[in-house]
């Protein structure tokens, strides 16, 4: 039974506040939105991810790199709307939907309702109301409400594609939920076992709750990389990206950047993965002049493959020349723009060696770098 997980993430969410919706606001140093998907993306049970935005959010998507980890769908006027789209573009046997706003979901959780989706074409995970329920008016209570037979109803709600792709293009548009739908649409829905930290993101105290819930489940990965280059001929080198005008190069099999290549071995390192050499060897003649870009950028993928963010690097260049300082700028923009990274998590920084060893008496260049990883 092949899986599709749609997660909604095209709402405006106004009551949670912030400038931005909810879903592109940070907690726990990533986006609502990659928390979430980071779930879906490490559960083996689900085969493909799609993500429904609202079309003025494209921004955000290129900006996370997200077109890479799901397939992209617009969202449209309504919740039921978006829900169709995604749909439209779901190839699996069985959907789970999800709120992109339940950042928290545990995976056990993913798994109950795919096994629902065995005996039923629904099934979506609740928890029974266990407080005392009121109904009330101006301030007071007017009566009291028989919670037997209540239950808070949570996502992924799952359901056989063709079955609720049917109901959605039948609803009107105004229920509450894709469980909603369902039942309208006459399908049975199995409840399953809900979690209570499978909450919803819905108002600014919220943040502050997700953050303790994902901090005490966070997997944060630290990686080292040192790597060295010798001068050789040439008129320029490159450093973190950039061209840097000089009168000799760095030698190398690549394109020799002592930068790149020490941030894509921290990450590699954090990831327990070896080294550039393991996955590009010199001795392959197709690397030979390679721009290092390629490097990080594998370097990058394969770390979001494994779930994880790449929070943070800093990358510490060793030379008494070229000077660094004028170019720094550029250079944490470029890293930036390869990993896919707010500039401000590049540090970028240059010392020299006080004129003792190799770097200091001007015969190459040396860096080190550290990479901070995290995974929900």
């Amino acid at each position: 039974m092949r899986s599709t997980a749609i997660i909604v993430a095209a709402g405006r969410g106004l009551r949670a506040g912030g400038v931005r919706p909810k879903q592109w606001q940070r907690v726990a140093g990533r986006s609502v939105v990659d928390h979430s998907l980071a779930v879906f993306e490490a559960h083996p049970r689900v085969d493909e991810i799609v993500l429904v935005v609202a079309p003025e959010d494209m921004g955000q998507v290129e900006a996370l790199r997200l077109a890479g980890r799901a397939t992209i769908a617009m969202g449209g006027a309504t919740r039921s709307r978006s829900v169709l789209s995604g749909l439209d573009h779901a190839t699996g046997d069985v959907v789970l939907i999800h709120d992109a706003a339940r950042c928290c979901v545990p995976p056990a959780v993913i798994d109950r309702v795919l096994d629902g989706l065995a005996e039923a074409p629904g099934a979506a995970p609740a928890l029974p109301v266990s407080d005392a329920l009121w109904s009330g008016a101006a301030g007071k209570v007017t009566g009291l409400q028989d919670r037997r037979g209540l239950f808070r109803a949570q996502t992924p709600q799952g359901f056989h594609l063709e079955a609720i792709r049917a109901a959605h293009a039948a609803s009107d548009g105004a229920a509450a939920d894709d469980v909603a739908v369902a039942r309208a649409a006459g399908l049975d829905v199995t409840i399953v076992e809900g979690d209570e930290t499978n909450m919803k993101i819905t108002l600014p105290g919220d943040f502050a709750r997700a953050e303790q819930i994902l901090g005490h489940h966070m997997d944060i990965r630290t990686g080292n990389g040192f790597d060295v280059h010798r001068f050789g001929p040439g008129d320029h080198v490159m450093l973190c990206g950039v061209a840097v005008p000089f009168d000799r190069g760095l030698q190398g099999h690549s394109d020799a950047d002592v930068g790149l290549h020490t941030v894509t071995d921290a990450i590699y390192g954090a990831l327990a993965e070896g080294d550039i050499g393991t996955h590009f060897p010199p001795s392959d003649p197709q690397w030979k002049g390679a721009a290092s870009e390629v490097f990080l950028t594998h370097a990058c993928d394969l770390a979001r493959s494994r779930g994880f963010e790449i929070t943070h690097v800093d990358c510490t260049l060793i030379c008494e020349a070229p000077k660094v300082g004028p170019h720094a700028a550029a250079m944490r923009a470029e890293m930036a723009r390869i990993m896919g990274l707010e500039a401000g998590r590049v540090s970028i920084k240059a010392t020299t060696s006080e004129r003792l060893g190799f770097t200091g008496r001007g015969e190459g260049i040396a860096a080190m770098a550290t990479a901070t990883l995290v995974k929900p």
